[in-house]
Formats: structure tokens, C-alpha cells, sequence
């Protein structure tokens, strides 16, 4: 067996035997939240951890009787550990921007970034030991970082986070406890535009529940809108000289990718997300452009008004609350070998088919397809490369207002190749049937998605695919209890 996928084994069994601890909330917590803000700084070779400030406040959002994490997702981990007798007690998979940034050129140049990041944990009875751990290139945790906890230290801040704006309550299913709790936070609104951000923010909680399994999953969910306005209204987009004062500090053009969009803020995030209880965190700009993120329990970004954003929304959602990988592989990316070859993602919607014995989603898998798919990807990915390259230089003359002849060709070719495309996943013999289709994460070899199409992949699909679906709920059946 192939070491690395041996080392994944043992720390699966590892974290089932965790989970098979059942974990007493009132004996080692009280019902309320610590949230351990710290910088995290470096480039690809080098992580320093520095602790910024704890806070103490409001009820614990999540699931009591689920503090050990069922998952395994994300590149960092955290613990806590009960300081007198070592018991875990409570951890949580994540990603972190800074974890993206590692990726990049500038990081392998050993340029250094800080970036700002916070972990949420139930806050406990005694003195506890919090630990952030970090998946190494084989795909193995190792400890980056510890610290000691006490939680009648006078240097937690205590004070109840104040008040900054206007909180709406979307949708109230029940106790916090109990539910899937989601904040989605006003960015680029300014103060006349309240009435936009709550008709927006009606319009986005029912988009939602159009998508499976959230449709389903309804009553399993509470959804609250917190309306702090912004000085000016719309959105950073550095490439257009276009700057915009607003509360959040999002922009485009994060890690140099044009429509990539997050915030570097997350000390002002966290602090006007603390308004409400929240398992997830959604930041709403009031944009009409194409763009968005999602990091793994970190936060998700989208746009509003973008015509994408049905498609935009959710996929986002995929990855900042279910730990879902991005599918695609041919568009234009910051990372640099995001997937080390030889160790199999974390992720529960790809693979590298590393043991052919223990493979994801076999079960899904269509009887009598092969191992990998043979879905002539080869035809496809011509299709595809060509309307990317369309797809930029349509974005390049739009944007700065040239051309407009050539535009309109541009435009008419566009539509002709996704025709194409569109017809090719519509009249595939294997388009609603799952298998191990090659081509995901970024990489045209070497890792496979579940089915020809899905959300997390094309915006010509309205749906997960059933092994994403299946993630899904997994993660919507672990943070609620009724």
C-alpha cells in the first residue's frame, strides 16, 4: 500500500476513535464562545503563529453533542485539549487565506505576507491547551502551534461586542444549538441602501433552498442579516483604479487573480459577525460583477447582483461550509501545485485514485464504467480552453471599453463553443452517472471529480452532484441535532 494513503488511513482511525469518546458539553464547557484571534505570517517555506487577542462572548453556535470533528478536511486543525487530564475535548478542520497565499509565486519568492484569522471554540470550564496543527505535504498533521488557555484570564476580553448596526432575523428554526447557523454580513451598502441589503438578503436565503440538500434541510437552518452600512457604496476593483471605502475592506484581484474576491479584514468581520450566533459566515457585496470566494470554514464572498450569482452563491457556499473542492481545472489559477502529487485531497469530492482498493464514492460509481471514466475529454477540453480564452479577452474589452465590434464577436463565439459544450454534458452517455472523471482541483492529470458536471465545476450546471449533495449533508446533519 502506498505510504501516504497508509498514513491517511491510520489518521482516519485515529479521528474515529476520537469520535467514539463521547464528549460531555457541561462538564468540560460553559454555553459560550471564546474566539482566539491571531496573526499568521510567512511565505512557503516559512509559518510563524503570533497570538492577537481572545474574546469571550455570546452563546456557542454549534452542536454540543458534535465537538470532535467527523471530517478531516482543510489544511489546519484545531484542538483543545483539557489542560489537567489531556483529554481532546473539541477541534475543527479549516483552511485560512494565508493557506492560499502559501501557494503562490510571491510566497515560493519568499515574499512574506500576515494575514489575520481567528478560531472559534466553546469556551471552556478550566485551563485548557489550544493547538493548531497543519497538514504537511504527505498529507500529515503536525503541530504548528500551542497555547495555554485560561479562561479567568483578565486579559480575555469580556465586554459584549457593541452594537454597529442593524440585525435581521431571516429565518429562525429554532435554538442555535439545534440549527445551521448563517450569517450573511452587509459589504458595500451604504447607509440609504438598507432596504436593498434586506431585499437581497430575502432574495439569497430562499436561493438557497433551491439547491439540494438545503432544500430539504430547510428547517435545519437559521438564517440572520447584520446591516452595518458602508461610506460609499460597491465594491474595491484595483485593476479599474475604481477604490471604495466600505466596512468590510473586500476587493477584487485578491492573490492577483482579477475576480477573486475576499477581505484581508478579518478582526472587523469577526467583530460585526459577533452580533448574532453563526456556524457560517456569508459576505453579501453589493456588486453587479462577476466574482466571489470560499474558504473553508473561514467565510464565503459573493456579489450580490452579479447574473452568475445564482451559480456563485452556493458554489462558494460549497467550499467555505462543506469543504468542497473546486472541480475545474482549465481556468487560470494563483497556486502552484495546490494537490502535492502522490497524497490523496482532503477534499471529499476529488481524488487521486492513489489505492484502488479504498476509493472514494466507489459505491456511486455506475455499474460497468471504467476505473477511471473514458468520457473523450480530450474533445471537451478543446472546447473549454478555447471559450477561457474567449472568456478573457471578451472580460478585456468589456471592461475597459474597447472594441466593441470585436465584442460582439467575441460574445457570438462564446455562445457557440458553450452550445457545444452545453450539448456534449447533455447527450453524454454517462452525463447523470458517477464514476472517476479526470480532470478536478485545478489539475487537467492526475485527480478525478465524481460526475461530468456539477456546480463546483461549471456554471452550466443548477446542482450538486450526488456525492456532493451526500457532503453536504453529512456537514448540515453535523452541526444541527433536530
Amino acid at each position: 500500500m502506498n505510504k501516504i494513503f497508509a498514513a491517511s488511513i491510520l489518521i482516519i482511525i485515529i479521528l474515529s476513535s476520537f469520535l467514539r469518546a463521547e464528549i460531555n458539553f457541561d462538564e468540560y464547557f460553559l454555553d459560550k464562545t471564546l474566539r482566539i484571534d491571531y496573526y499568521h505570517t510567512g511565505h512557503a517555506e516559512q509559518e510563524i503563529f503570533s497570538l492577537d487577542m481572545i474574546y469571550e462572548y455570546g452563546v456557542w453556535a454549534g452542536n454540543p453533542c458534535k465537538l470532535l470533528d467527523q471530517f478531516g478536511y482543510g489544511k489546519y486543525y484545531a484542538k483543545v485539549f483539557d489542560a489537567e487530564s489531556g483529554k481532546l475535548i473539541f477541534s475543527r478542520g479549516y483552511d485560512t487565506y494565508f493557506g492560499e497565499y502559501q501557494t503562490t509565486g510571491p510566497a515560493h519568492n519568499k515574499i512574506s505576507r500576515t494575514y489575520h484569522e481567528t478560531v472559534l471554540i466553546p469556551r471552556p470550564l478550566n485551563t485548557a491547551r489550544f493547538i493548531i496543527e497543519k497538514r504537511n505535504k504527505q498529507g500529515i498533521f503536525q503541530k504548528k502551534y500551542e497555547l495555554t488557555i485560561d479562561p479567568n484570564d483578565y486579559h480575555i476580553l469580556k465586554e459584549k461586542p457593541a452594537a454597529a448596526g442593524h440585525v435581521i432575523e431571516a429565518l429562525n428554526n429554532g435554538p442555535a444549538h439545534d440549527k445551521v447557523d448563517i450569517a450573511f454580513l452587509a459589504e458595500g451598502y451604504a447607509a440609504d441602501e438598507i432596504y436593498q441589503f434586506k431585499h437581497d438578503l430575502k432574495k439569497h436565503s430562499e436561493l438557497l433552498f433551491t439547491f439540494e440538500p438545503f432544500a430539504s434541510s430547510r428547517d435545519k437552518f437559521n438564517i440572520y442579516g447584520v446591516f452595518v452600512p458602508s461610506a460609499d457604496s460597491g465594491i474595491d476593483e484595483p485593476r479599474k483604479g475604481i477604490y471604495k471605502n466600505t466596512t468590510l475592506n473586500s476587493s477584487f484581484n485578491a492573490l492577483d487573480l482579477d475576480r477573486y474576491l475576499l477581505t484581508e479584514d478579518n478582526r472587523t468581520l469577526r467583530s460585526i459577525a459577533a452580533q448574532v450566533p453563526y456556524d457560517a459566515i456569508f459576505i453579501m457585496v453589493n456588486s453587479e460583477r462577476y466574482g466571489g470566494g470560499g474558504i473553508y470554514n473561514f467565510y464565503a464572498v459573493f456579489t450580490a447582483h452579479s447574473p452568475a450569482v445564482e451559480t456563485v452563491f452556493v458554489h462558494e457556499f460549497g467550499h467555505s461550509f462543506a469543504g468542497l473542492a473546486d472541480e475545474y481545472y482549465n481556468a487560470s489559477t494563483a497556486y502552484n501545485e495546490f494537490y502535492p502529487k502522490g497524497v490523496e485531497p482532503a477534499e471529499p469530492n476529488i481524488t487521486a485514485l492513489l489505492d484502488p482498493k479504498n476509493l472514494k464514492w466507489d459505491n456511486e460509481v455506475y455499474p460497468g464504467t471504467a476505473k477511471p471514466a473514458e468520457w473523450n475529454k480530450f474533445h471537451f477540453d478543446n472546447l473549454d480552453i478555447k471559450r477561457q480564452e474567449l472568456r478573457t479577452e471578451y472580460w478585456r474589452l468589456k471592461e475597459n471599453n474597447l472594441d466593441p465590434g470585436r465584442l460582439t464577436e467575441v460574445r457570438k463565439e462564446m455562445n457557440l463553443i458553450s452550445q457545444k459544450l452545453n450539448a456534449f454534458i447533455k447527450e453524454h452517455p454517462l452525463k447523470d452517472k458517477a464514476g472517476f472523471f479526470e480532470g478536478a482541483g485545478y489539475a487537467s492529470e492526475g485527480l478525478y471529480r465524481p460526475m461530468l458536471n456539477c456546480i463546483m465545476i461549471s456554471n452550466r450546471e443548477k446542482k450538486f452532484c450526488k456525492v456532493c449533495q451526500k457532503a453536504i449533508q453529512k456537514m448540515i446533519d453535523f452541526h444541527s441535532s433536530k
